[in-house]
């Protein structure tokens, strides 16, 4: 279960810093007269991400949940893949990339890495995340919880950005 933990823990590191990047990111893009949209599903979005690695730990040391190498080595390979494709999402966007919904007016949509085969990579990374970190060590329960309540968020989540594309493209 240590080793369980120091794997949350570093990915509660990643995502820390993938919050730095967004920072900056917005930045950039606010002062290229960007907009933000959406508001309203972040503090939702941030919670829910934060009780994925909150349950992940709760799961496995309050149920004392055992790691099965059959399910656990698998599920590890996947959490490696998902940030490793989300990571590809950032270089491929540089400063357009973001936590939150922000759209500079003009600038084409992106074509490139992984975009060039999926309209949103980044959410098959969490998708992915969220449902193979905890069952790296059993927690199924998180697994189902979060992959549930995610199905919902990334359903506005989505509708949210492709509203925000098409009023920058209409106003364009």
């Amino acid at each position: 279960m240590l080793a369980y933990t120091v794997l949350v823990l570093l990915v509660a590191v990643e995502r820390l810093a993938e919050l730095v990047v967004a920072r900056r990111n917005a930045a950039w893009s606010l002062a290229r007269g960007g907009t933000e949209y959406g508001r309203g599903h972040y503090p939702p979005m941030v919670l829910l991400h934060t009780g994925l690695l909150a349950g992940c730990l709760l799961e496995v040391w309050s149920g004392q949940r055992p790691f099965l190498p059959w399910l656990g080595w698998p599920m590890l390979a996947a959490v490696l893949g998902a940030q490793a494709l989300r990571w590809w999402c950032i270089a491929t966007l540089g400063p357009r990339w973001n936590t939150r919904v922000i759209v500079v007016p003009g600038l084409p949509l992106v074509g490139g890495g992984p975009y060039r085969w999926l309209a949103h990579p980044n959410y098959v990374a969490v998708v992915v995340e969220g449902f193979a970190l905890p069952l790296v060590h059993t927690a199924w329960v998180t697994a189902f919880c979060f992959t549930v309540l995610n199905a919902w968020l990334l359903a506005v989540r989505v509708r949210c950005e492709e509203r925000a594309l098409t009023l920058c493209r209409v106003a364009a």
